[in-house]
């Protein structure tokens, strides 16, 4: 699985918690790396990471997390546990577009969507983060591919699918497509939603230099987005995406002051981290 491209969750300071709970859940799991500030962990071998960042955000089913599972046992299992602390949105059940699916939020406020199908379908990528497009959002979808599909030089569509009646009528039901080899889902809410894509859910890309790093900045900030500090930004439909060098980590231990001196940027300039 590639790693340079992951999600990012937002805890309210108890993250090493979720994935230690998230890890036992899940099979194929494991806790990579674990200090105050984050927790790396890769579930049924897809790599996330896990913030301490306080109460500032919370997730909330705008990006959530698709896990394909090909029996209904372990969805089951997955839905018992998920739901616990947690709310049902979609209640397990089957549907036309899987023989048995539940959406869920857990009790950290994290959002799944537990289907059955054939992980050959998604590149074998085993959970597969969603991005629905809603609130101020809504009907952005098919916009925002284009838009990534200029940002991304190596994008790939695997298929869209339109909605053919109601409201939502002519907006994206469905879509995949993958970015840096790494399997991405998106759609229009079907229904009007109170939120929309805000920093408790955000996508990592690491960087091999700092060309990498200037050129996703100036896509995402340059074309309408918005910059915050140690590397976050928006883009310009307000998902979140932080923009980092690789091995960011072993820079942070190499260098004393380079956390302080991260704490004051907003764009990664990897020279002054190491001044």
């Amino acid at each position: 699985m590639n790693k340079n491209i992951y999600p990012a969750i937002w805890f309210n300071n108890n993250a090493k918690q979720a994935f230690e709970r998230y890890t036992n859940l899940f099979p194929n799991s494991t806790i990579r790396l674990s200090n105050p500030v984050a927790i790396s962990a890769d579930l049924l071998h897809t790599p996330f990471i896990g913030i301490n960042g306080g109460p500032h955000f919370t997730p909330n089913p705008s990006i959530s997390f698709m896990v394909i599972c090909e029996k209904k046992e372990e969805i089951d299992t997955l839905y018992h546990n998920l739901t616990s602390g947690g709310e049902v949105l979609m209640p397990l059940q089957a549907y036309p577009w899987s023989p048995y699916y539940g959406w869920v939020n857990d009790t950290y406020h994290v959002s799944w969507q537990l289907y059955q199908g054939s992980r050959s379908d998604v590149n074998e990528q085993a959970i597969v983060p969603t991005l629905m497009f809603c609130g101020e959002q809504q009907g952005k979808c098919e916009e925002a591919l284009a838009f990534y599909r200029t940002v991304f030089n190596d994008f790939q569509s695997q298929g869209i699918d339109y909605y053919q009646d109601g409201d939502m009528q002519g907006q994206v039901m469905h879509t995949q497509f993958m970015i840096h080899n790494y399997t991405v889902m998106a759609m229009d809410s079907g229904v009007p939603q109170p939120f929309t894509f805000n920093e408790g859910i955000s996508i990592v890309i690491e960087c091999a230099n700092q060309q990498e790093i200037d050129y996703y900045w100036n896509a995402f900030v340059g074309h309408g987005g918005e910059e915050s500090r140690c590397g976050w930004c928006k883009d310009p439909y307000g998902v979140s995406w932080q923009v980092v060098p690789k091995h960011l980590h072993q820079l942070l231990q190499d260098y004393p002051q380079a956390n302080d001196a991260l704490m004051n940027m907003n764009k990664i300039v990897i020279n002054d981290l190491k001044k």
